[in-house]
C-alpha cells in the first residue's frame, strides 16, 4: 500500500506551532477570567443578598417575633449584599493578571 499525498499529516512550521500556543495562551487567560471564582461567589451572594433583603422588608410581625424581634432576614440579607459588593470590588480593583508572554528565544 503506498500512501497518497492527500492523506499525509500536515507538517508544521516552528512559526505555527508558536502562534498556535499564543492563540491557546489567550483563550486560556479569557476563560480564567470568566470563571474567577471573585465573580461567581460576589454574583450569587448579590442575587441571594437582594432576595434575602426583599424577605426581610415584607416580612410580618409574627415572624420577627419568631425571631425573637430580630429582623433576621432583613439583616442577612443586607451582610450577603455586602459581602456579594466586596467580593464584585475586589475583582474589579485586582483583576486577574494577564499571563506573561514566554521570552523569545536568543532575544536577550
Amino acid at each position: 500500500m503506498t500512501e497518497r499525498p492527500e492523506h499525509r499529516p500536515p507538517h508544521y512550521t516552528e512559526h505555527d506551532v508558536q502562534r498556535e500556543v499564543s492563540e491557546l495562551e489567550t483563550k486560556s487567560a479569557t476563560a480564567a477570567r470568566i470563571f474567577d471564582l471573585r465573580r461567581i461567589i460576589g454574583g450569587l451572594f448579590v442575587v441571594y443578598g437582594v432576595i434575602v433583603t426583599i424577605t426581610g422588608i415584607t416580612d410580618s410581625q409574627a415572624a420577627i417575633d419568631k425571631a425573637e424581634g430580630v429582623n433576621i432576614n432583613l439583616w442577612t440579607g443586607i451582610g450577603m449584599l455586602l459581602l456579594g459588593i466586596f467580593f464584585l470590588a475586589w475583582l474589579k480593583l485586582r483583576p486577574t493578571p494577564a499571563p506573561v508572554p514566554p521570552a523569545e528565544e536568543g532575544a536577550e
